[in-house]
């Protein structure tokens, strides 16, 4: 039984992140899996593998989800603050549910696949939705965002990891296999470009300058230095001149009847209020040590959307959907206070400091801070899943330092 459960156990975890995605059509199936996982560890878990648990930033990411829930349970609020808690739960009991795999290659592996799934899911939606319209558009089209498979925002983070994971696995002498993580690369890259997933650029252009740090040093990677920091300027002034166009667009279309798709795709400002709205209570509430709840920074963000948007629509349309702070920090200081803050800080500035000679690791913790920075990666289970996956990569990543070390003794 054990034999079987073994052989079984890794293509569990393969399945469950390979159809990620998918989880609004099967939504039961990663249900499924996690407690096909979770029944089948006890029975294949060995005593040595508990050692890959023996790092510093799951030691701390595990007090962040020990105080969020003492927390919760002595303020009394444990019923409103369960969902975002159990997100945290699912990340963290990815990686530990990871210690009994043999290898990090096939939920590599199962990354890669469910990228290229997702993108041509999306295409294929995106030529049928443009054969039934009779036009043609990418970037933020509507077009574009009803053919995403996911949200745009985590479509870009699962073509990034993809992006990293294959750029990982070539190798420097020739190997057959680097022609097919080369397509890879090109095809998640073109595709981030056009489904204009802005964050994403953002992050591989950050990724590439962080990338020159690593290796031999050579003239032709200051270049590429130089390149990555002229792009980031280049793209912050972009988007500056584009969120003024599009606040300008906004305003004039105020009185159209604008499709929901297409209001759902106007992030800048969306996140302007938000955040307006988030440091506002934070003024209000002052030095805040222990929060008040993911449930009463909600009903508070609501409130202020009723108080300071003046056009009714708007106002109609944020207090409908609730819209949290759309970033994490913001957001875990909030509602879980200055010491949740401080650990998962300390977690993240922790794991740069053990991993900061490996790249991959470094990638991931900086995807981490990018994404946290305008999304709550805590509030939807997909963004469980994937902080749960860069946990494993840190976990991984510690494995094959400790494994290179014994070899160099």
């Amino acid at each position: 039984m054990r034999i079987l459960l073994s052989a079984i156990y890794p293509y569990a975890f393969l399945l469950l992140y390979l159809i990620i995605p998918f989880d609004n059509y099967i939504r039961a199936l990663p249900n499924i899996l996690m407690a096909i996982l979770v029944v089948a560890f006890p029975f294949i878990i060995k005593k040595q593998d508990f050692r890959k648990l023996k790092s510093l930033p799951i030691f701390i990411f595990f007090g962040l989800f020990a105080y969020l829930c003492i927390d919760s349970f002595l303020a009394g609020r444990w019923q409103e603050d369960y969902k975002i808690i159990n997100k945290v739960m699912i990340a963290l009991g990815l990686a530990i549910l990871y210690i009994p795999v043999a290898d990090i290659k096939k939920i590599n592996s199962a990354i890669i696949f469910s990228a290229l799934a997702a993108i041509i899911f999306s295409i294929y939606n995106f030529v049928l939705i443009t054969d039934a319209t009779g036009s043609f558009a990418l970037g933020e089209s509507p077009q574009v965002v009803e053919s995403l498979l996911i949200d745009r925002l985590y479509l870009g983070l699962l073509s990034t990891f993809s992006i990293l994971i294959s750029f990982q696995a070539i190798q420097k002498k020739y190997h057959p296999n680097n022609n097919y993580y080369l397509a890879n690369i090109l095809i998640n890259a073109l595709f981030i470009i056009l489904i204009a997933s802005k964050i994403a650029v953002i992050s591989l252009v950050v990724l590439l300058l962080i990338r020159q740090f690593y290796g031999q040093r050579k003239i032709w990677k200051v270049a590429i230095a130089v390149f990555a920091v002229a792009a980031l300027v280049g793209l912050f002034f972009l988007m500056k001149n584009e969120k003024g166009n599009q606040l300008y667009e906004t305003k004039v279309s105020d009185n159209n009847t604008t499709p929901r798709f297409i209001e759902n795709s106007m992030t800048y400002e969306l996140r302007a209020v938000t955040w307006k709205c988030a440091i506002n209570i934070i003024n209000d509430e002052g030095f805040n040590l222990t929060g008040i709840g993911f449930g009463e920074t909600k009903d508070k963000l609501v409130s202020c959307y009723e108080n300071k948007i003046s056009n009714p629509k708007k106002r109609e349309k944020f207090v409908s959907e609730r819209y949290n702070t759309h970033n994490q920090f913001l957001d875990f200081y909030i509602s879980a206070g200055f010491i949740a803050l401080l650990l998962f800080l300390l977690f993240i500035i922790v794991s740069f400091l053990t991993t900061k000679k490996q790249f991959l690791p470094t990638a991931m913790i900086t995807l981490l801070i990018m994404y946290s920075l305008v999304e709550n990666v805590f509030q939807r289970q997909i963004g469980a899943y994937y902080i749960g996956f860069i946990l494993i990569v840190l976990i991984a990543s510690a494995q094959n330092k400790e494994n290179n070390s014994i070899k160099n003794i």
